[in-house]
């Protein structure tokens, strides 16, 4: 008995020492250390205490700003003694609760949806070290989820520890407020409502000025940010890049399969705010009062009055881009004044260097869209195909094969993406038209074994390998040796990035800027290789197809 109480005290003592060393060292002597005087840190508002893991401190949950609904995010209440940041923070309400389609589904993905509060305002940290006064890159994450739904955690992949460690890095990750919360226009009301329409742009303006102001307690360099985001996160990567407000917070930019922005007119989303307040049977004498509607209540109104004002503008004869109505950002003429093709709008991140790409596959007919052919013959492969090109078929069949000249099972001449593919062509010609800073182009093309290899190289493919967390989703990669070695690759790359402006490494065959002249795009795959120009034959056969 002796014996076992003088271990115990040993590791006691050795736990307790460490605490006491553990302010500024990361260094483990078990997985997890936290205590009183543990990892506590400074922030602007207040002290926090996270924990250690592994060497890594974490800090979650921790509030950079705080909003009524509709307003313009403020800095957040200070707080006496230490907060706990300990734990993932509120996410944004949903408009579409999300479930798994399938068994599948719910096995590919492992959502974690979170618990919803419309207090969301909260950022995540990963970081080697706290008050040592090294100056880190700084890599900060923008989920994505369209511009209505997910958060900071719904994917295993978003865990930042791994790059922390690997890269010597401080991994920030994001909450904002979606959907209606973060886009419903209601500048007609008045001042208090005057950024309404982009209160969701707004927040993740706030989450990079808190990251200026209180970075460096957590080991990073204020001046070296990085945003980088995949799918609507890459669209609101773009758009922070548009934002005036925005300029000097962030000095690289990576898209992720996203979208170039699409900024819906203010004259149509005020008609849709206007709506809004109607159906809620309010008005300008007492708009203020949909602060305590039920969100579910203002969700249900803004549905309805989105049908109407569509309706609307079908009968006025308005283009259908115009009709196509969705909760995204507004080109208001103050926060967001530029199209994203203006000159402008280019100017402001001309010295921002980009690194842009998409997956091979994205939403891939055969595994996603119409799961009947999963397994289709070359048969019933060469009628789609038919049907839809027409007289077209064998130039598009001749594209595939010059852009992908692996192509051999069926399913593959139908599952190759172009509207991810071609919109991060287009603003990758835009950028390097109009900037001195460095464009590079990927392209994710690594075929996931999973599923009989059924999902390839499907939209997120690349997120655990860029986070290096292949081990944290096994359900996505299968988690076998290329996965591992092409991840060291892809996280190495966007190290690199963070730190430098440019992904080259010694792992990788040399990556020349992009223009529209050379076409120039890395291939990360089991073998990683530079192509030029590889599918311009098939981007103009596809052209006009509907984006997924």
């Amino acid at each position: 008995m002796k014996s076992v109480k003088s271990v115990f005290m040993f590791f006691t003592i050795t736990a307790l020492a460490f605490a006491a060393d553990g302010q500024k060292s990361g260094s483990p002597t078990t997985p997890i250390v936290i205590g009183s005087e543990v990892a506590i840190a400074q922030t602007e508002s207040g002290k926090v205490r996270g924990f250690i893991h592994e060497g890594t401190f974490v800090y979650k949950g921790l509030p950079y700003a705080k909003a009524d609904r509709f307003t313009a995010p403020e800095k957040p209440d200070a707080w006496e003694g230490v907060r706990d940041t300990l734990a993932w923070g509120p996410v944004s309400p949903m408009m579409r609760p999300r479930g798994a389609r399938t068994g599948e589904d719910q096995f590919l993905y492992q959502h974690d949806w979170g618990i919803a509060g419309e207090d969301c305002q909260r950022l995540n940290i990963w970081t080697p070290g706290i008050d040592d006064g090294k100056k880190r890159p700084v890599m900060m994450w923008i989920h994505g989820g369209g511009y209505s739904n997910a958060s900071s955690q719904e994917l295993p992949a978003y865990d930042g520890e791994a790059l922390s460690k690997t890269g010597d890095v401080v991994v920030v990750s994001v909450n904002h407020r979606l959907n209606v919360l973060g886009f419903a226009d209601l500048s007609s009301f008045g001042e208090k409502y005057k950024y309404s329409a982009n209160s969701s742009i707004l927040d993740l303006v706030a989450a990079l000025e808190w990251v200026r102001d209180n970075i460096e307690s957590f080991g990073g360099d204020p001046g070296n940010v990085t945003i980088y985001g995949q799918s609507g996160g890459g669209g609101k990567v773009s758009t922070l890049m548009n934002a005036p407000s925005a300029k000097g917070l962030f000095h690289r930019a990576v898209v992720q399969s996203g979208r170039r922005p699409r900024l819906q007119k203010k004259e149509i989303t005020g008609r849709v705010g206007k709506a809004i307040v109607a159906e809620l049977e309010l008005d300008a004498s007492n708009v203020d009062a949909i602060q305590d509607v039920p969100y579910a209540d203002l969700v249900a109104a803004t549905r309805r009055a989105m049908a109407k004002v569509e309706e609307e503008l079908v009968a006025e004869g308005h283009a259908p881009d115009e009709v196509d109505l969705g909760m995204s950002p507004t080109q208001d003429g103050d926060f967001l004044p530029y199209a994203s093709d203006d000159q402008r709008a280019l100017a402001l991140s001309a010295d921002v260097p980009l690194m842009i790409g998409s997956t091979k596959n994205e939403f891939n007919l055969s595994a996603w869209r119409d799961p009947d052919m999963r397994n289709a013959s070359l048969d019933a492969v060469e009628k789609f195909i038919q049907e839809r090109y027409g007289d077209r078929a064998d130039a598009y069949k001749a594209a595939v094969k010059k852009a992908y000249p692996d192509t051999v099972k069926a399913t593959d001449w139908i599952d190759v993406d172009s509207g991810f593919r071609r919109s991060a062509v287009e603003y990758a010609n835009l950028k390097s038209s109009n900037s001195d800073a460095p464009v590079f182009m990927y392209l994710f093309s690594w075929q996931s074994p999973v599923l009989d290899g059924a999902i390839k190289a499907v939209h997120c493919m690349e997120l655990p390998f860029v986070f290096n967390n292949i081990p944290l989703w096994e359900e996505f990669t299968g988690g076998g040796a290329d996965a591992i070695a092409l991840a060291e690759k892809v996280s190495g790359a966007w190290l690199n990035f963070a730190r430098h402006g440019d992904p080259n490494h010694k792992g990788l065959p040399t990556w020349g800027a992009y223009s529209e002249e050379n076409g120039t795009t890395m291939f990360f795959d089991t073998t990683c290789t530079v192509r030029h120009h590889h599918d311009k034959d098939f981007l103009r056969i596809t052209a006009g197809e509907p984006f997924m």
